[in-house]
């Protein structure tokens, strides 16, 4: 109620005042990446809600955005050094002083503690976006220099602080319509980087239990793999599906740009999502969005969904647990999917990047 209310004094002021100039400070500024690219859509959103909009980011590739924008990267795309990185960094942040009067950094508290001094003396505020399980040292030191935390669920940031705000995840929905019709069929579908905290090796074990002679179960699992562990993760993932004779089940898609996205998660019947990071993925939301029912362990969600979703949830590394779930959603008659398929848009609905926006520019500017 209380988000409610100031969501609509926001969204009233944003529409007949736009004062505040802002900084976002990110790790990769580019449509096309598969991980980061929906942040492309962020910077677009924060660009409607203020008046200047100055962007420092690690990497910068394929920008699109209007002309009161600016983009200044550290040169991670040209191999510059990190002594480099740190001395642009200071420098952006003092000679575009005048250009922002709060600061925003994604997910990357370093910037906050490197940052964190120089902008207290500058008297900007300074917000840091958060959503994960983990709590590094790092995390706790970057909490003290920052004004506001910003997060998706409860267990997004496990921190006691006042300065902690649950604001939901940031989808753009516009790139998520729900559909109309189901898919016929009985493919699941995964989207996330290939690595061991992503627990795939669940969701095959599962899939061991519910491929019987006769069905005709898929599975499509689309991410990056980013690095020599994740590969060797892949590699013995893809062993263990040899060896339980399920390669006819199992297909590895390259990743997606998020605005390619949908039209993969409309040709399945099923999300599942056995992450083990105990923040709320994006890619549940989108999911929900266009209306597939999402089984997880994931424990953000249990925040997030309505009591006669929870059905949906299961005990972290459990695959009979997992098994079950799937065989449940996959018997639904049409009536009772729709009805599932519905609510799961709806929850989604209250993620929309534009409220996300909105709130984040709430709290900075009072």
């Amino acid at each position: 109620m209380v988000w409610d209310i100031a969501y609509e004094v926001t969204r009233l002021y944003n529409e007949f005042y736009k004062s505040m100039n802002i900084l976002i400070v990110t790790q990769i500024l580019d449509k096309k990446d598969p991980i980061l690219g929906f942040f492309h859509r962020w910077v677009l959103e924060f660009s409607k809600k203020f008046e200047k909009v100055t962007v420092i980011c690690l990497k910068k590739g394929e920008v699109d955005l209007p002309n009161t924008v600016k983009v200044l990267s550290l040169g991670k795309e040209n191999s510059v050094n990190r002594l480099k990185y740190l001395w642009r960094f200071y420098k952006y942040i003092w000679t575009e002083r005048k250009n922002y009067d709060s600061v925003f950094v994604h997910m990357n508290q370093i910037y906050v503690i490197l940052g964190g001094l120089a902008w207290r003396l500058l008297r900007k505020k300074i917000g840091l976006w958060y959503a994960h399980g983990k709590v590094p040292m790092s995390l706790r030191l970057a909490t003290l220099l920052a004004d506001l935390i910003f997060t998706s669920t409860s267990s997004g940031f496990r921190i006691a602080s006042r300065k902690k705000n649950i604001i939901g995840q940031g989808i753009d929905s516009s790139l998520f319509p729900k559909s109309d019709t189901s898919a016929n069929n009985d493919r699941l579908i995964s989207v996330g980087r290939i690595s061991q905290i992503k627990n795939y090796e669940t969701l095959v074990r599962a899939i061991e239990i519910l491929a019987k002679p006769g069905t005709n179960l898929k599975v499509d699992i689309i991410g990056p793999v980013s690095t020599d562990r994740d590969k060797k993760y892949l590699g013995n993932l893809k062993s263990e599906i040899s060896n339980l004779g399920l390669d006819d089940n199992f297909s590895f898609i390259d990743p997606v740009v998020n605005d390619k996205l949908a039209s993969c998660l409309k040709m399945a019947k099923l999300f599942v999502n056995t992450s083990l990071t105990g923040s709320l993925d994006k890619t549940i939301l989108e999911a929900m969005s266009v209306g597939l029912p999402v089984v997880t362990c994931n424990e953000s969600v249990d925040e997030i969904y309505d009591e006669n979703c929870k059905f949906l949830l299961f005990p972290p590394r459990d695959p009979v647990a997992l098994a079950d779930k799937i065989k449940k959603v996959l018997a639904l008659d049409a009536v009772k999917y729709r009805e599932l398929s519905n609510q799961m848009s709806e929850i989604a609905a209250r993620h929309s990047l534009n409220r996300l926006v909105d709130k984040i520019q709430y709290l900075l500017s009072n």
